[in-house]
């Protein structure tokens, strides 16, 4: 059977019968750190040598489909999660000229002043750009084109998050000296995890010439690791990360190893939306992380509620009964809803 598309994947409600989403273990650091180690002057003097241009999708996209889509149900977690796609073989999407652009804005003297974070899990990572400091960045991640090609890949509609999510960065610089985390006989970059947000779209963002390792690898119900990675720069991976237990290994032979990470979730509003702050609170400016995960949580609530309401106005027209059952299950799927969020937002 093939995977589904976004077209093909109607959004639900949450069921009781689903499993829920798995635990996020955040980092042991609670609480925001800047990293310890600059980076490499390289990346700094590249950006500021890079000429900025406005996106076009005609210029800047690459995208071939992905060969082969791995399905929820192939590794045991059929029902789990909000779309029966699980994790894209890796497949072209941006040019280089693209990542540079993007390479640009995320090492930028401002994003360097205000956007790196540190922790122990993931040592150095950027987070946090903005429109007005990445326009080119937001103007990719929210284009039409983008957004079809990640919802028709995920099997379901999604956007980003939230504008904090958009173009985060992983960054493992080829140094014996950096501090790594084990696994068995092997070291990784970013230890094993769940994500906080239902769906990621990792792009590698590192020129990948004579670079060993630097694959995402992924922990199956029954033990088995698959890794995968983008062969080149530009080349993505999409993946349910909420719901399968993953890391990123650590590159050697290569420079860096920069992954970019946007987060997505689903567009409707009717949608399961099971997103979590445990794996972001301590990389992230918890007064911006809070002001828009709660906008966009209150939005949906919003939606949820208008769209409940002309339904019971349509069914006073229609002089059906009053389903009492029913008014009772979503009303509490609401109130599970408001907990949820209520649980995220903590003094740290």
């Amino acid at each position: 059977m093939p995977a589904a598309t976004a077209a093909e994947a109607p959004p639900s409600l949450p069921s009781l019968s689903r499993p829920k989403a798995p635990f996020v273990e955040g980092p042991k650091l609670k609480k925001p750190t800047r990293p310890s180690q600059d980076l490499p002057l390289h990346l700094i003097e590249e950006a500021r040598r890079t000429k900025r241009v406005s996106f076009n999708p005609k210029e800047h996209l690459a995208f071939e489909p992905p060969q082969h889509i791995t399905m929820m149900r192939d590794i045991g977690l059929e029902g789990h999660g909000i779309s029966p796609n699980a994790v894209s073989d890796p497949f072209p999407l941006f040019t280089k000229e693209a990542m540079l652009q993007m390479r640009a804005e995320l090492f930028s003297e401002w994003s360097l002043e205000n956007c790196r974070f540190g922790s122990d899990l993931t040592p150095q990572l950027i987070r946090g750009l903005t429109p007005e400091n990445a326009p080119f960045c937001f103007s990719l991640w929210w284009s039409p084109e983008v957004l079809k090609i990640v919802s028709d890949i995920a099997g379901i509609e999604l956007v980003p998050c939230c504008d904090y999510d958009v173009a985060n960065v992983n960054i493992s610089i080829n140094d014996q000296n950096i501090a790594t985390v084990g696994s068995g006989d092997e070291t990784s970059s970013v230890g094993w995890h769940y994500d906080s947000v239902p769906f990621v779209c990792v792009t590698m963002a590192s020129d990948c010439t004579g670079m060993v390792g630097g694959e995402t690898a992924i922990r199956l119900p029954d033990g088995e690791v698959r890794k995968v990675r983008g062969p080149s720069m530009g080349t993505a991976v999409i993946m349910q990360g909420r719901y399968l237990e993953h890391q990123a290994l650590k590159a050697f032979g290569g420079r860096e190893r920069i992954a970019m990470v946007t987060s997505f979730r689903p567009k409707s509003p009717l949608a399961l939306d099971e997103t979590t702050l445990n794996g972001l609170r301590a990389i992230s400016n918890t007064s911006e992380l809070y002001t828009q995960y709660s906008n966009y949580r209150m939005e949906i609530i919003e939606e949820r509620f208008r769209s409940k309401i002309k339904e019971e106005r349509d069914r006073v027209k229609g002089r059906r009964t009053f389903d009492l059952p029913e008014m009772r299950r979503w009303l509490e799927e609401q109130r599970d809803f408001i907990d949820h969020t209520l649980e995220q937002l903590i003094e740290v």
